[in-house]
């Protein structure tokens, strides 16, 4: 019975506490594998990572009959699916061979196949420098171009010659800058990797004129 006057008292709530998740609790073993599962993919990952191996590859376009040095060369790490492939490629762990020469263009970034280089004794070319007028060299050509030189000019008896193709698809070895070598000789220098058995034609065809005009395309 309630007294007059008095508002009524109510009865608090019971309190209750917070239960830890116990080892029974599913969301316990999903945040388990979940864990687990996030290891398991960063070892594989980890790895795969550490089955790469560095090989070397070229720097810049160069074509047949180019020399290859430590700075015409960049180490790549790569992942080989085959051992095999990998004995086709030049390791970078191991020092680059000296006096190797390229057999066959390659392309810039390409990693260098062992099947690409020759010992310099045994690449059959001889590199012959020539003294070119700038204005019938691109601007374009340099260390490791293609190209090809056309030879015409007056004769010996002063009938003019007709250019032609004295040289197809040969290598430039070394082109120093236009502003180092006109400075001094007023001309383009060009070295160019000539195979042994067309030298002896190309020089006597420039021999064999009183006023050569050479002419170099550059294959791109």
């Amino acid at each position: 019975m309630s007294s007059l006057g008095k508002a009524g008292t109510s009865t608090p709530p019971v309190a209750t506490r917070a239960t830890r998740a116990g080892w029974r609790d599913p969301r316990l073993w999903i945040g388990l594998l979940i864990v687990a599962g996030s290891v398991v993919l960063g070892a594989r990952l980890l790895a795969a990572a550490d089955e790469s191996v560095p090989v070397w590859a070229v720097v810049g376009d160069h074509g047949a009959g180019a020399p290859v040095g430590s700075d015409d060369v960049v180490a790549v790490r790569v992942r080989f699916s085959d051992d095999g492939d990998l004995d086709r490629y030049l390791p970078a762990d191991e020092p680059l061979p000296d006096g190797i020469v390229l057999a066959r263009p390659i392309g810039g970034g390409e990693l260098l196949p062992r099947a690409a280089i020759d010992a310099d004794s045994d690449a059959g070319t001889v590199q012959v420098p020539l003294d070119l007028d700038p204005s019938r060299v691109p601007p374009s050509v340099g260390a490791g171009s293609v190209v090809d030189v056309w030879v015409g000019g007056t004769g010996v008896r002063g009938n003019r010659v007709a250019g032609e193709v004295a040289l197809s698809a040969v290598t430039v070895v070394a082109a120093p800058p236009v502003e180092e070598s006109f400075a001094v000789t007023g001309t383009r220098q060009l070295v160019l990797a000539v195979a042994e058995d067309d030298v002896t034609d190309f020089l006597t065809a420039l021999d064999s004129l009183d006023d050569p005009v050479v002419r170099v395309l550059n294959r791109g």
